[in-house]
């Protein structure tokens, strides 16, 4: 994965985790494989499980332990109604960005083809 790519991700892979927290409750590991079967194969579970982390100070997860065959009960996250809140703020703005994006790339994509 690119620099750029991964600047990108910083300030979207909290909306991209409550998306898959809205789908179905996960733990950490579980929610780090559901992003690598995304696309998202470079992001690591440190990165995961320190952004849960934050999540949950924020109350937008409710957190449950529910015991593991192995090893320590295992933390599963699922989606309350703040952090549905949040989701729903974090499409509108994405829909708000990828649409000006857009609209820039076209008229980059114009101007290019008026200048050639």
């Amino acid at each position: 994965m690119g620099k750029q790519m991964t600047e990108m991700l910083k300030g979207t892979l909290e909306g991209i985790v409550l998306a898959l927290l809205a789908v179905r409750p996960a733990y950490g590991y579980e929610i780090t494989a559901r992003l690598r079967e995304q696309g998202f194969a470079d992001i690591v579970e440190g990165t995961v499980y320190a952004l849960l982390v934050r999540i949950e100070r924020r109350g937008l997860v409710d957190v449950e332990k529910v015991p593991s065959e192995k090893g320590p009960p295992r933390k599963v996250y699922s989606l309350n109604t703040p952090g549905r809140e949040y989701l729903e703020d974090f499409w509108g703005s994405w829909g708000f960005l990828a649409d000006r994006l857009e609209q820039l790339r076209r008229e980059a994509d114009r101007a290019q083809e008026e200048g050639t």
